[in-house]
């Protein structure tokens, strides 16, 4: 791993919050083992293994049922490790890829069958080497069919520049990490606005209001300074958001957070049981696994 790396913390809290029977960490990743599943050659970073049977291990750990793993960059498009984390969950983890433009539709239908539901792109220009204007719509084609959906992660000052490629996608799109505000701004300051303006405008739109230790310019443990960010989008959006552990969190360079913490933070951003059903439970079973909700109701 770089020499500058951060490990996943060994030794997580147990949380004090318990969330809900069912709940969905819907934002995680797996990284290797390397010598399984080797990092590809143009990634930005190397990072430590953080593998299948780690990830699993920590769901139970924090009171977890369901993963939502999403493919990271230093595994590029190459979505083995993802697959076989998929394969060994028993249909407990989903998984959104990523993928190149060309790709056939046979090659999404096999993904589709190990439980990829969406594609992921990337917008932040440190973690890529071209911005993926083009092939962000021509994947978007394609994935429409299947009932897929886009992840798009960028930084708040990038809104303007991506906002009509993005609002113009023919499926449901999930924004990481709030769009990466600048939490020393106001919370009803014109950046944050922009970002809520999106939302209102456009309904196929959901967020993750995950990521505090990335955000935050207080720290751990509380990350009190994200905490109204995120509470204003649980409160505005309620049945759109999602939360995740952002596990085994790369490229951390301040600190490496303490999961068990992290879930404590979801009660500040969620202070209702109802709140928190819809965060955890119902809204990630809606987009992640619409089919066991139909199953229910056959």
């Amino acid at each position: 791993m770089d020499p500058d790396w951060l490990p996943f913390h060994p030794a997580p809290s147990i949380p004090g919050f318990r969330p809900p029977p069912g709940a969905v960490d819907a934002h995680c990743h797996v990284f290797g083992p390397a010598d399984q599943f080797p990092f590809a050659p143009e990634r930005k970073y190397t990072p430590c293994d953080a593998g299948k049977f780690s990830l699993f291990a920590l769901r139970d750990h924090l009171g977890f049922s369901r993963n939502v793993i999403v493919q990271a960059t230093c595994h590029g498009t190459d979505n083995a490790a993802l697959v076989d984390a998929l394969s060994f969950s028993n249909g407990l983890a989903k998984g959104i890829a990523a993928v190149d433009p060309g790709i056939s539709h046979d090659e999404l239908r096999v993904l589709d069958a190990a439980g990829v539901c969406g594609v992921r792109f990337n917008f932040v220009k440190r973690l890529v080497d071209k911005l993926p204007h083009e092939a962000l719509q021509r994947v978007a084609e394609k994935i429409a069919p299947l009932n897929w959906h886009i992840v798009i992660y960028f930084e708040a000052r990038e809104l303007d520049e991506i906002h009509d490629l993005v609002t113009t996608l023919p499926t449901p799109v999930v924004v990481d990490h709030m769009g990466r505000p600048d939490v020393t701004q106001p919370v009803d300051g014109a950046e944050f606005a922009q970002f809520i303006g999106l939302m209102e405008d456009h309904p196929n739109f959901w967020v993750k209001v995950s990521c505090p230790e990335r955000l935050s310019a207080v720290g751990p443990p509380t990350y009190e300074d994200v905490v109204p960010f995120c509470r204003l989008l649980v409160e505005r959006f309620g049945d759109r958001v999602l939360w995740g552990t952002d596990w085994p969190h790369p490229n951390m360079k301040s600190h490496m957070p303490d999961d068990g913490t992290l879930v404590d933070f979801i009660p500040e951003i969620a202070p209702t049981r109802v709140k928190q059903q819809a965060l955890l439970v119902d809204n990630p079973m809606r987009l992640y696994w619409p089919e066991e909700i139909r199953r229910d109701y056959v």
